[in-house]
């Protein structure tokens, strides 16, 4: 059975009808971050990450929002959500989001998010350009405010322990020094690992089958040893038989 909503019941959209990436590029950043993260966390019950997943900061206004390409939120259970209603989340806003650029992002869009994650809790801000390969960051300092980050050259993010480190390429290191990997990296590795796997198998048979030869043999030969020292002694009884008085 469907209920329906109070006709004062406030409607908030899990969907803002944008797509989540404008290009494959933008689409491929998003999910290789929000996936490591996803996987940085995996053992920590209380650390929510999501990707493009619209966030109410506020109880009542259903037009006050934003999907951030990935966001981390400490200190919330993980868990299906269609949207992240903050009001309901212990009011504990995301700390940390990430934004990936496409051309579509426009200077005043990005300033709006800016003002946006100022306003409501975010702790860290990072924006990736992979098209212009830049990289810019803003951490909440001790006055308040998102304060951008001067040097992000090997940045170590306070709350997720990684690693940022740009170079020809964005890369990230998980704080055991681990890259992030993309879906296809991990492929292949698994692949790898798989081959090592079964050339290991091939030559675990392959000595087995050397070590079963071997016992065959040994067997053999104390089978013909066993048989020459019958003969032997059938002969030395019967030679020392014709001796006999």
């Amino acid at each position: 059975m469907v209920t329906q909503p109070q006709l004062n019941e406030i409607i908030y959209p899990e969907s803002d009808g944008k797509p989540m990436a404008d290009n494959t590029k933008q689409f491929r950043w998003i999910v290789v971050i929000e996936q490591n993260l996803e996987w940085l966390f995996a053992d920590d019950p209380n650390v929510f990450v999501a990707g493009d997943l619209l966030w109410y900061p506020v109880e009542g206004n259903n037009r006050l929002c934003t999907a951030p390409d990935a966001m981390v939120v400490f200190g919330r259970p993980k868990g299906d959500r269609g949207s992240y209603l903050q009001w309901k989340e212990e009011n504990l806003p995301p700390q940390v989001v990430f934004e990936i650029l496409s051309p579509g992002n426009t200077p005043r869009e990005m300033g709006r998010k800016l003002v946006f994650y100022n306003t409501y809790g975010v702790e860290e801000y990072y924006i990736y350009d992979p098209d212009r390969n830049q990289l810019e960051g803003w951490y909440r300092s001790e006055d308040g405010l998102l304060d951008q980050i001067e040097s992000i050259d090997g940045w170590i993010s306070p709350r997720l322990g990684i690693r940022l480190q740009p170079g020809e390429e964005l890369q990230l290191y998980r704080p055991d020094g681990v890259p992030f990997f993309s879906f296809a990296q991990i492929n292949q590795m698994l692949d790898q690992e798989r081959q090592r796997t079964e050339q290991e198998r091939q030559r675990a048979e392959e000595e087995r089958r050397r070590a079963e030869e071997s016992e065959q043999r040994a067997a053999e030969m104390e089978r013909l040893l066993q048989q020459y020292r019958d003969a032997f002694g059938t002969l030395e009884s019967d030679r020392f038989g014709e001796l006999d008085p």
